[in-house]
């Protein structure tokens, strides 16, 4: 067995439990008041395909202080997610109590809406460090700017599949210009779907979408691949990276507003927030080019007898991972 095939087995074993490709699908929360004292609870929290036992429980919703259930609360399952609702009665205006979720746990978080039936929406962004909300008695300007924005960096950062596209794109390209030109490319391609397909004006299924995006990293990864092997082989990419990057741009752009669907856009927030999580995106993505370039310049200062050797690793295991996701969403 040739060595780059034990190496996509071990790639394999390694990230198939732990890895989930992307994408960063926060739970959900939301507190809106139907009438005076009369409230409606309603959760959707992604779920995770357990692999034993011993798997950590979902969390479940809190609810303020001052507020008691009535009847059952319903739960019924949709796809990776468990959705639910309940009706609340509550006293007062709930300023200055708490809901949320009881645990989120490593680098997972959840939105959380406050909806009162005279006041302005509030939008808060939980964490495992703080998974409830405080109601405020009047929302902070600009929160729903701050939250989103690092939604959409957090989407980028621990988004493996849109990750790792832009390290292979970045190990391409190369040259400090080409890889500006093909990243502002592919900014603006993801930024026309992800509007377009947000407010209504075109989508795809999120099957096919997902697939292309894990054949879009083979692409770039076999491209690297032969450029490592005849470094001067003028490949698609090397030749017209901005195209490229714009192409697949529009296809993960449809990912991206996937995600955002998940999550939800506040009412009377929709621009902001959608401004807001894309400039996010775009902060994550300049924060891994930067990361990569230094890498990449580092590297080559230090230990050039390695650097190929260092650079094929990379982008073996960039094309393993990418392949692996490819097979998994076109046969499910």
């Amino acid at each position: 067995m040739r060595w780059w095939r034990a190496l996509c087995l071990v790639v394999i074993a390694l990230i198939a439990t732990p890895l989930s490709a992307d994408e960063l699908r926060p739970a959900v929360v939301e507190l809106t008041e139907r009438e005076t004292g009369q409230w409606v609870l309603e959760w959707k929290l992604p779920v995770v395909a357990r692999r034993n036992e011993n798997a950590a429980p979902l969390a479940q919703p809190i609810i303020p202080a001052s507020c008691e259930v009535e009847g059952d609360p319903v739960q019924r399952a949709a796809p990776l997610a468990l959705l639910g609702r309940a009706d609340l009665r509550c006293q007062g205006t709930l300023a200055g109590e708490t809901f949320g979720l009881s645990a989120l746990l490593g680098n997972s978080d959840a939105i959380a809406r406050f909806v009162p039936h005279d006041r302005p929406v509030q939008t808060f962004r939980l964490t495992a460090a703080a998974p409830v909300a405080n109601i405020l008695a009047k929302p902070e300007t600009g929160q729903v700017l701050v939250d989103y924005f690092i939604i959409g960096a957090e989407h980028i950062l621990f988004g493996w599949d849109h990750l790792l596209f832009v390290i292979a794109l970045v190990l391409l390209v190369r040259a400090p210009w080409p890889v500006i030109k093909a990243a502002t490319a592919f900014t603006v391609a993801h930024s026309i779907t992800l509007v377009a397909t947000t407010l209504g004006y075109a989508g795809l299924p999120s099957r096919p979408v997902e697939a292309l995006i894990a054949l879009s990293i083979v692409f770039l990864a076999v491209e690297v691949a032969l450029v490592l092997r005849e470094p001067e082989r003028r490949t698609w990419t090397r030749r017209f990276p901005w195209v490229v990057a714009f192409v697949f741009g529009l296809i993960h752009g449809f990912g991206f507003a996937g995600a955002l669907a998940d999550i939800g856009l506040p009412d009377g927030e929709i621009v902001q927030a959608l401004l807001a999580f894309n400039l996010g995106v775009e902060a994550g993505q300049l924060l891994v080019i930067a990361t990569v370039i230094g890498l990449l310049a580092l590297l080559m200062r230090a230990l050039p007898k390695v650097e190929t050797s260092a650079l094929r690793f990379a982008t073996y295991a960039i094309g393993c991972i990418g392949s692996f996701w490819l097979i998994e969403r076109v046969i499910g």
